[in-house]
């Protein structure tokens, strides 16, 4: 019979790349990444945030399949226990947030009091110490006036943030987009990494790989050490709030517990929002104490307990670098850019590491002046 179809190809001739070549394919590659985040930035975050979690389940789903249990089955499986997980916290911490967010409106009218009282009595102090014509009673009505008026301010801002922040459709894509992406990457993630490693340049397969197992590496022990130190800070500061009676102290012992993925951020927008607080619930300073020495236990906590345990000296990456990384990446891509300005941050440290090692072993680095010079 005969065979129709182009023949088959024989063996391609083999040459050596030219600089020019190498040069052009990874700026190419590069532009090729930044273009697509670009067009299509406003669609990506489900899959972002899948394979995320299929990369933070993998190991789990590596030592169930030795355990017998197939592929397929562990990813539904780690799959479904996170949705569980989440389905479960949500049902237990919605109602008390809820009855949290009830009794701050509540309570909105007498901090305005409270606020506009202490404003008075300060500047009431300062006039009798520094005079009549440094603090006049213009000056402490306007000042009273507005400092009254930015805590509904402040609560108006909040709702419109959560209400945009927490659009429907959003919710809805990622609440259901996101775990079928999960479970589809995590059950295929061998095989994905295997299709990548196979498509890398002969020449400089062992050195890319050998790269990329040190951002593994980086990467997994910022990811897996960062959620749990945050979800230890998160239980800490809203319990530790609560005990101590701050009637907020749940919702903002989990948003500082949680923000404390941005280096000093959580702590310090958790220890200000609950000062402020306790100055306005508490009728002495012992409760503002209080709300202080938890903060500052938490912190010893994390310096010398949490992060030396789980993390140690394992991560590379510098608190300033984590800090620009985030804001840059959400400055650029919105929420999507935070969640990529980590791991790209991780790329790009092992990759200077890598070109610093090389210049320090070049001629340019090691050749000796001239004796002329």
């Amino acid at each position: 019979m005969t065979e129709f179809g182009p023949p088959p190809l024989g063996p391609l001739p083999l040459g050596r790349s030219s600089r020019a070549q190498r040069t052009a394919l990874i700026i190419g590659v590069i532009l090729a990444l930044f273009l697509f985040f670009y067009l299509f930035s406003a669609i990506l975050l489900p899959f972002v945030a899948a394979s995320g979690i299929a990369y933070f389940l993998d190991p789990v789903a590596v030592r169930l399949n030795r355990l017998g249990l197939p592929r397929w089955a562990a990813a539904g499986l780690l799959v479904l226990g996170m949705l569980a997980v989440m389905l479960a916290f949500a049902l237990l911490l919605y109602p008390i947030i809820l009855s949290q967010i009830g009794l701050l409106l509540q309570r909105v009218p007498e901090y305005v009091v409270k606020v506009q009282a202490w404003a008075n009595g300060t500047l009431s102090h300062l006039q009798e110490h520094l005079g009549a014509d440094f603090v006049d009673n213009k000056l402490r009505e306007i000042v009273a006036t507005h400092a009254g008026a930015m805590i509904p301010y402040a609560v108006g801002a909040l709702s419109r943030v959560i209400g945009s922040g927490f659009a429907i459709v959003n919710a809805i894509t990622l609440l259901v987009v996101t775990p079928i992406v999960a479970f589809y990457l995590l059950r295929d993630w061998p095989k994905l990494v295997a299709r990548v490693e196979a498509v890398l340049p002969l020449r400089y397969a062992d050195l890319i790989r050998a790269q990329v197992l040190e951002v593994d590496r980086i990467l997994s022990a910022w990811l897996r050490g960062q959620l749990l130190c945050c979800l230890m800070l998160a239980a800490f500061y809203a319990v530790g709030l609560t005990v101590v009676g701050l009637d907020l102290g749940i919702i903002v012992g989990l948003t500082a517990g949680l923000l404390s993925f941005i280096p000093y951020v959580g702590t310090i927008t958790g220890a200000v929002t609950s000062i402020g607080l306790a100055v306005a619930q508490f009728p002495t300073w012992s409760g503002v104490l209080w709300v202080a020495a938890v903060f500052m236990l938490g912190q010893i906590l994390e310096g010398y307990v949490i992060y030396p345990r789980l993390l140690g000296n394992r991560v590379e990456l510098h608190d300033v670098l984590v800090i620009f990384a985030l804001l840059a990446g959400g400055a650029a891509f919105g929420f999507l850019g935070v969640l990529l300005a980590v791991p790209v941050t991780a790329a790009l440290g092992v990759l200077a590491r890598f070109w610093l090692r090389r210049y320090l072993h070049s001629p340019l680095y090691l050749d000796p002046p001239s004796s002329g010079e």
